[in-house]
Formats: structure tokens, sequence, C-alpha cells
């Protein structure tokens, strides 16, 4: 009668634990990148017959396709709502927003866009003063308007409620109208063949309108977005003039971002 409830728990062990190692695998794909077999292996401390197991399973599911000798996940149409990206890269994020609020001077004209690592930006900006802020976020909006003699332009119109943002034609209309010394924007994806993405196409178009009308423009990016696939391309690598990053950059994008000033936050 003991053996009933017992080998029952080990089975629900054995599922919570699966379960857990496939939201692991799933974190590790999420850079949208393609990861061997082994490599996952290595990573998790598990066999390779067991992350082989663990893939077909998430591919059954749909999360993930598999390729020869690995997997990568499946194509993302969007990045999900505001406050869980936030919780993405954290510190990574953290790090970038100190290091390109540096660059930020008193009295600028500045366009934050609404990426999660803006986000991150404008709240090392709460000691700035007399900033002119241009944004259609509004997170950003909440935390720069009103203080230290701030100027803030909001571009209004449809909210988008996952983002906190307006992206919509009104809101690109107003934005396209204004000149910032000086754009902040996030990235979806950057790819050497590519260039820069966005999953939003809304957001891919205020980005586009930004880099047509900054002065100069700041790419805030951490590791996770380099060799990244996302939906609508936005600018080419080399109309980024500041490009903000937590590691040090591999061979090749370091050579695509020769022109530009890079910093490793």
């Amino acid at each position: 009668m003991d053996r009933l409830p017992s080998g029952t728990t080990a089975m629900e062990g054995m599922i919570e634990k699966r379960s857990h190692r496939q939201r692991e695998i799933i974190a590790r794909l999420r850079s949208g990148r393609t990861l061997s077999v082994a490599a996952l292996a290595t990573d998790l401390e598990v066999s390779e017959e067991t992350i082989r197991r663990e893939l077909r399973a998430l591919e059954d599911q749909g999360v993930i396709i598999r390729e020869h000798g690995g997997a990568r996940i499946a194509t993302q149409v969007h990045e999900g709502p505001l406050h869980q990206r936030m919780e993405e890269n954290a510190d990574a994020k953290q790090r970038i927003a100190r290091a390109a609020a540096d660059l930020v001077p008193d009295g600028g004209i500045v366009f934050i866009d609404s990426g999660t690592t803006s986000c991150f930006i404008a709240r090392q900006l709460l000691d700035r003063r007399a900033l002119t802020v241009i944004t259609n976020s509004l997170t950003v909006a909440s935390d720069l308007g009103g203080i230290n003699n701030n100027r803030l332009f909001l571009a209004g119109g449809q909210m988008d409620y996952d983002y906190r943002a307006f992206s919509d034609h009104s809101a690109q209309a107003y934005v396209r109208g204004l000149t910032p010394h000086l754009a902040i924007l996030s990235v979806g994806g950057i790819s050497l063949d590519r260039g820069l993405m966005d999953f939003h196409p809304g957001e891919a178009e205020m980005s586009k309108i930004a880099y047509a009308t900054s002065q100069r423009v700041l790419l805030a990016a951490d590791a996770s977005k380099f060799g990244r696939y996302a939906l609508v391309q936005t600018a080419a690598l080399n109309d980024v003039d500041i490009l903000v990053t937590d590691k040090p950059l591999d061979e090749d994008f370091a050579r695509a971002f020769a022109h530009a000033e890079v910093v490793i936050a």
C-alpha cells in the first residue's frame, strides 16, 4: 500500500524536473541563436540524450525548431508585455543604462524610445537638469516629466498597452517633426547581414524616424541581441553613432561597428 504514493511522488518529481529543464532550455534559446545539443548538455549538466529528449518534446509543442546537432527558438513575432521584458537580462540592462546616461548632458534634446533598455536609461537620467525629452513611452514620460526643469514632448495616439507606448501613425507624425540632438534607441535584433531589426512594426517605424531626424543615435543593446533576428528591419549597422552594450563584441561585430563609438558597460 505504501508503494503507490511513493511511486506517484517520484513520477510527479520527474515531470516537474523535466518542466523546469525545458524552461531552462527555452531561456537559453531566447537569444535567437542556434545552440548545439552538446552546449546545452554541458550548460545544464545533463546528458546529450536527455537534451535530445527535451528538444523533441519542445518541438512537438511548437516552441523550438530542431536543426542538425542543435535547436533554435521558433520565430517570434512579438516580444511580450513591457513588465515581462523588463525582467529579461535586467542586470545587463542596468549596467548599460548607467554607461549610457553618462553620455547625456544637462540641457540636451533627447528622443527616448519605448524599449526596456531605454526605460532603464531614463531612470538613470533622474538627476539631469533641463532636458528636453521626446518620447513615445508612457513609462519614460512618467519618469522624466515634471522634474528638474525638464520639458517633455509625448507622442500621442492609440496606446499599445503591452508596450505602454504610442507608435501609431499619429505618434509617428508627431515625432517626425522634431529634431533631437541624440536618440536613445533599443533594438530587437542585430544581424551582420540584415542590420538592425525590431519585433513591433510601429516601434520599428519610430526607430526609422529617429535615425532620420536625430543628429546622433545611441543604440543600447545587451549581448543577447547580437546574432538575433526580429520581424522588421529598421536601419543599417553603420547608422549607429554610439553603441552601448554589456560584453565585448566578437570579431565580426567589432568590424561591423568599427565606425561607431563602442562603450562596454
